[in-house]
């Protein structure tokens, strides 16, 4: 894979059962020049990690085919890293204009990635498309909201901020991400509303 990573698990394990735990509440803006925030994040006290490359394989379902509809709103992959493997289901949540809001989010740690694609394989799911970028990843203080900075080579760099706090709606977790975002006072761009899968397969929605 060519770089190191941890284990690309992204959800705490334990009795206790948070709000984010199988939500995932982010908001993403193509970046042309990332170094004026991570200047910000650095002054905020946020660390970064190590640029870990990730390949996510989407799979399409033979029980029913999931870009049949307008607006795709369910992806299923496998992701691959240096430090492991993933299985990872996302069902993506519209608000009244089709723009996804959040989205319910299923993800497991596997051993074997190759089992897995060859099990999907066996029950006719079939390979969609390939998300190959480099992602780094800051922490904050408090640990409610991470940034990430993805670069892919066919479509650019992007940055994606993502609620990992408790709260007690997911429109307060979204609020509170958007204040964050609104208080950086960093140029952003334009602000994305689908997936990379999205557009590598040339869809709008």
């Amino acid at each position: 894979m060519g770089t190191a990573g941890a284990s690309p698990s992204r959800r705490p394990s334990g009795s206790g059962r948070s709000l984010v735990e199988y939500v995932e509440i982010e908001h993403k803006y193509l970046v042309d020049d990332p170094a004026p925030l991570r200047a910000v994040l650095a002054r905020r006290g946020g660390e970064p990690g190590p640029a870990v490359r990730q390949v996510d394989t989407y799979y399409n379902a033979p029980h029913r085919d999931l870009l049949e509809r307008p607006v795709v709103t369910e992806w299923l992959r496998i992701r691959r890293t240096d430090g492991g493997a993933s299985l990872n289901f996302k069902k993506w949540h519209l608000d009244d204009d089709g723009l996804a809001t959040h989205c319910d989010e299923y993800e497991s740690d596997v051993t074997d990635a190759e089992a897995v694609r060859r099990t999907l394989r066996a029950l006719d799911f079939t390979q969609m498309v390939n998300v190959d970028k480099v992602r780094e990843e800051w922490t904050l203080p408090g640990g409610r909201i991470v940034v990430a900075f993805d670069t892919l080579a066919d479509l650019g760099s992007f940055v994606e901020f993502e609620f990992k706090g408790d709260a007690e709606t997911v429109p307060a977790a979204i609020a509170e991400l958007t204040e964050f975002v609104g208080e950086l006072g960093v140029p952003l761009g334009e602000r994305i509303h689908r997936g990379y899968p999205h557009m590598l397969l040339g869809r709008d929605h």
